[in-house]
């Protein structure tokens, strides 16, 4: 039995049908009909939701091969193939409902591009992590699909740059959409990392450590604030002594004044800056 057996019906088909109404059957006799019949039966809407559930479990089941088909070309996907097998139910379910033989006489030409189209938007719509741009997710899509191809036709694995001029894209734009992939199924922090002894550490202990950069982004910020307040020759000697790396004798020589001058400036400075940064501190714990 299959997920079609499931298949919601509108309320109208749910009511009861006279077993004389034109066109009833048993539904034990459906098996022995053909293509076209069921077709039709699952396509009209006078017989009875029983009789019109129980021709597309029939169809199902016959097109079952078509489904394994179109979910192939993912078994290397991270996605379970029973998943993948009940969305591509969906897409046959999908086809077999809006088919329509004065266009197309085939079912199985009309519903391969349905079955493969609800593949393509549940690897694009529902199995993103994080947030990735379309174009992006669908060049992820085409890549995989011309990988698959271009093994056939080459008999060995694709280089990125096979793929990338079949599909006509830069392998700047093909590299970009392989990390992009990555987001698909991101890894566990309980995952062991491959350079350690099993078992001793785990992604989760390369995650979480201060970042030094961002307290000295902090800290500049705090002191951009009150680096006006400071008087002009006193903030060329801080700038000349950690910027510069300049010592004390030379700065003097560039200010035109003694070793000693700069070195109690500089203090002053710092003083001045330790006190109205310990003062922010103090009123914003407070």
């Amino acid at each position: 039995m299959t997920a079609i057996s499931s298949r919601r019906m509108p309320a109208g088909d749910l009511e009861p049908v006279s077993l004389s109404a034109p066109g009833w059957m048993p539904t034990r006799d459906l098996a022995g009909l053909d293509e076209q019949a069921l077709l039709g039966i699952a396509s009209s809407s006078s017989p009875a939701s029983e009789q019109r559930a129980a021709a597309c479990e029939l169809l199902v089941t016959r097109y079952r091969w078509l489904v394994q088909s179109c979910v192939r070309r993912y078994l290397h996907s991270p996605e379970p193939t029973e998943d993948l097998m009940q969305v591509g139910y969906v897409g046959l379910v999908k086809a077999i409902g809006n088919f329509n033989p004065a266009i197309c006489g085939n079912l199985a030409t009309y519903a391969r591009p349905c079955i493969s189209g609800e593949l393509k938007r549940h690897f694009r719509d529902k199995r993103w992590q994080v947030h990735v741009k379309r174009s992006v997710k669908e060049l992820v899509l085409q890549a995989r699909d011309a990988t698959w191809q271009l093994t056939q036709e080459l008999g060995r694995t694709p280089a990125e740059s096979d793929i990338a001029r079949h599909l006509a894209v830069s392998e700047n734009e093909l590299r970009h959409a392989r990390q992009a992939e990555l987001a698909f199924q991101p890894s566990s922090l309980d995952a062991p990392l491959a350079d350690q002894p099993a078992g001793t550490a785990t992604l989760a202990d390369l995650l979480g450590q201060p970042d030094l950069r961002i307290e000295h982004m902090l800290d500049m910020n705090a002191v951009a604030a009150h680096w006006g307040e400071l008087p002009l020759r006193e903030r060329k000697i801080l700038l000349m002594d950690f910027y510069g790396s300049l010592p004390q004798t030379e700065i003097g020589r560039r200010l035109g004044i003694s070793q000693m001058h700069v070195s109690r400036l500089r203090a002053r400075a710092l003083d001045y800056l330790r006190t109205r940064l310990l003062d922010l501190e103090e009123r914003q714990a407070s």
